[in-house]
């Protein structure tokens, strides 16, 4: 595998295929499908907020870029399955300055991700975090570390911290130990502007 995708996700590097996912129902599709397997577009429908028929549509439209595609037939085969072509995806902004479409469309893809995923947090800790036992509400929460690198030093990390995720994230199902629950791993890598700030410290809210 190469080792600038240790992961095995899926690499878009065509515009309009990121405006494609850049959809609140299509990145819920996807989400369901990566979390939790195969699935109809009538069972899809209650969890991404749509009609089956809109689903389906957007079903036909993320497979039309390779995002999805047909599963094994289930129990009623008269129902069309789907299922996510990878585990995640992965998009970058062209550093072409030229490439005015691909970094629109990368810029919206992140625009719609961040709110997608903006409150996930505060809800694990309103809704889930109280009943987690020590063992899990122990290393779990927020991390929040402020350091000074150069642009291929935060390329660095980035592939280092993928290093150490690649062997929990593509090992077989029957090689998970007992007692294993997905846990989410939110990285938010958030360069500052240039402004002049200070140094500061790392720090680690509570």
């Amino acid at each position: 595998m190469d080792s600038s995708n240790r992961l095995g996700d899926i690499e878009i590097t065509d515009p309009q295929a990121m405006r494609a996912l850049a959809h609140p129902v299509r990145l819920a599709i996807l989400d369901h499908l990566r979390r939790n397997g195969p699935a109809t577009a009538t069972e899809l429908a209650p969890d991404v907020e749509a009609t089956p028929s809109v689903t389906s549509w957007h079903l036909r439209h993320l497979a039309g870029f390779g995002l999805v595609r047909d599963s094994e037939p289930g129990p009623d085969r008269r129902r069309r399955r789907w299922e996510a072509v990878a585990r995640g995806f992965r998009f970058e902004e062209p550093q072409e300055p030229a490439d005015e479409e691909g970094r629109s469309a990368a810029r919206e893809l992140s625009r719609q991700m961040f709110l997608r995923y903006a409150d996930v947090p505060s809800r694990w800790a309103a809704e889930v975090e109280p009943g987690l036992d020590p063992a899990w509400s122990g290393p779990a929460g927020l991390a929040y570390t402020r350091v000074m690198v150069s642009a291929d030093e935060l390329a660095a990390i980035q592939d280092e911290m993928e290093r150490v995720l690649a062997p929990y994230v593509t090992r077989d199902p029957a090689d998970r130990p007992a007692g294993s629950r997905g846990v989410r791993l939110m990285r938010y890598v958030l360069p500052e502007g240039d402004g002049g700030v200070g140094e500061g410290q790392p720090g680690r809210p509570s």
